[in-house]
């Protein structure tokens, strides 16, 4: 991981995969700081696709800054009474403490570990202040679609809610403490394997009974797609770790 500033802005990215041999050492990223900004991809024609949500995550083609991949860009945005006042702006309380950075270095920890999450490409943060408006850029998923689309068009069978069981028992055995755990953040590919998302203000911690709580989040979810019986299966598998040490 690098950082970069320019003025008020603040890049983090990943040295390896946007830089070549021969530019490793550069200060600057070869992605410009309006690349995190919709518009400058929209006029660029290069938006793909769009996902559903706050955000309004855009699927953007990385062209020549990674040739033959797509990445997920998502602003930050605010929810709930707050963002009546702002949707985008967050309180500043330091460059490591900010929403982006948090989130790109726990993402890149958990890639590293070989868990399956997105690969982080880039954050940047722009400080007003105090407030800060902030961006994220990750590698798309290739044909990944989201459970809860899997669930409405009743496309899931035993066999894949099981896998989904297990995914998540492998994160919270690594610690991971997913504040939003729902149907639209559980991705499936084309092979079937599952992929968490949306790591925003989700930490790691030690064992606790929050592990419940994230699998409470997620059966309420699945509750909303018609799908409570679904918990069944997942909570099999999750706890079939336990059961066989016991």
């Amino acid at each position: 991981m690098a950082t970069y500033r320019a003025g008020k802005i603040f890049i983090l990215y990943d040295a390896d995969s946007l830089c070549d041999a021969d530019r490793a050492s550069q200060t600057a990223p070869p992605l410009p700081p309006q690349g995190f900004d919709p518009a400058w991809w929209r006029d660029a024609g290069r938006v793909v696709g769009e996902a559903p949500g706050r955000g309004a995550s855009l699927f953007v083609d990385a062209g020549d800054f990674e040739p033959g991949a797509q990445w997920v860009l998502r602003p930050y945005r605010r929810g709930g009474l707050i963002a009546r006042l702002s949707d985008d702006r967050y309180l500043w309380t330091g460059l490591e403490g900010t929403r982006a950075f948090r989130e790109m270095r726990l993402t890149a920890a958990l890639h590293a570990r070989g868990l399956p999450v997105p690969r982080p490409v880039a954050a940047r943060v722009t400080r007003h202040g105090l407030s800060y408006r902030a961006a994220l850029i990750t590698e798309r998923i290739p044909g990944a679609r989201a459970l809860a689309e899997l669930l409405q068009q009743d496309e899931t069978d035993p066999a894949l809610l099981k896998r989904v069981g297990t995914t998540l028992r492998r994160f919270h055995d690594a610690g991971l403490d997913h504040v939003d755990l729902n149907a639209r953040n559980l991705l499936v590919d084309p092979h079937g394997e599952v992929w968490l998302i949306d790591l925003d203000r989700c930490r790691l911690r030690p064992q606790g009974a929050w592990q419940a709580g994230n699998l409470a989040r997620l059966e309420r979810s699945l509750a909303k797609f018609g799908a409570r019986g679904a918990m069944l299966a997942i909570r099999e598998a999750y706890d079939a770790p336990t059961k066989a040490s016991a």
